[in-house]
């Protein structure tokens, strides 16, 4: 089969439209359709259920929309091996991270990334959901969770501690508990994950404490920064990874013989990626910046 048809053949499959593929691929709408008119006939099976507000792939289309996809995806991964021959790393390079963790400590350390790197365009996307790597939504992403899919690389990077915190302007005001009972008298702070995706496994570890009265959260926010906030501000007591509170002025630990749970990070990228500079060098700096940062 003709590469160039299949490749038109899987932008319309994609924006399910003739003129939304003619613009992406700077072809005409009649030339689109001669070319999907054209791979129809040789294969001698309809591609496209064709209606009025737009096209819709056949069975047979959608065998072959897959195959196309997986071509397309190993073809993306062989032109980012292929610019890795260079001696210098260059190019682009996406990386998907937790919300938080990506808005508060990676961003602060892009800059002495990029000026190491001036030649890697970076992307870097904080969002908790997880980014679907295979069909290249991203390059490569740091998760708080391991991944059970075997067309992935998954590298340890480091284990995230938890700890209940508050600042020492709520501790003068409302006492320093000293036994896990004593939280039932204080003002809690909790995740609400009704609205989004948990930030981590057990993001609420401190309302499973077992405790004489159930703990019940005084406040709750579907936002690590949120309550990383909340705590600066006196408002009470909150479960929060270390690296969240990591140098924050004016906050202490609480019960620090209780610990919560450990979460791993993973750097996590496809197969065909193994050998790519880009992947490399971003795994050599980061594990290089969290040994500086000891939390």
């Amino acid at each position: 089969m003709d590469w160039d048809k299949l490749r038109v053949f899987h932008t319309v499959g994609l924006h399910k439209s003739l003129t939304r593929a003619g613009e992406a691929l700077n072809l005409s709408q009649s030339a689109i359709s001669r070319q999907v008119s054209s791979l129809e006939e040789k294969l001698g099976i309809p591609l496209f259920h064709r209606h009025a507000r737009g096209l819709v792939l056949t069975e047979h289309g959608e065998i072959l929309f897959r195959t196309v996809s997986e071509m397309v995806t190993k073809l993306e991964a062989t032109e980012i091996s292929l610019a890795d021959v260079t001696l210098k790393p260059k190019g682009s390079f996406k990386l998907a991270v937790p919300a938080t963790f990506g808005t508060l400590w990676l961003a602060a350390q892009m800059k002495e990334y990029c000026d190491l790197y001036p030649d890697i365009q970076m992307t870097l996307i904080c969002e908790d959901r997880e980014f679907d790597l295979t069909k290249r939504e991203a390059d490569a992403a740091i998760r708080f969770q391991p991944t059970h899919q075997l067309d992935l690389v998954q590298i340890p990077m480091m284990t995230l501690q938890n700890s209940l915190y508050a600042s020492n302007d709520y501790l003068r005001k409302y006492g320093t508990p000293t036994s896990i009972d004593d939280l039932t008298t204080h003002r809690l702070l909790g995740f609400d994950s009704s609205y989004n995706i948990m930030p981590f496994p057990e993001v609420n570890w401190m309302f499973a404490l077992k405790t004489k009265t159930k703990l019940t959260p005084y406040f709750t926010a579907n936002s690590l920064l949120a309550l990383r906030t909340m705590v600066k501000q006196g408002m009470g007591i909150a479960a929060l990874p270390n690296y969240l509170m990591h140098r924050t002025r004016h906050v202490s630990t609480v019960l620090n013989d209780v610990s919560g749970p450990i979460t791993e990070a993973w750097y996590v990228y496809p197969m065909e990626l193994k050998n790519s500079k880009r992947i490399k060098v971003f795994r050599s700096f980061i594990t290089e910046k969290i040994a500086q940062s000891n939390f």
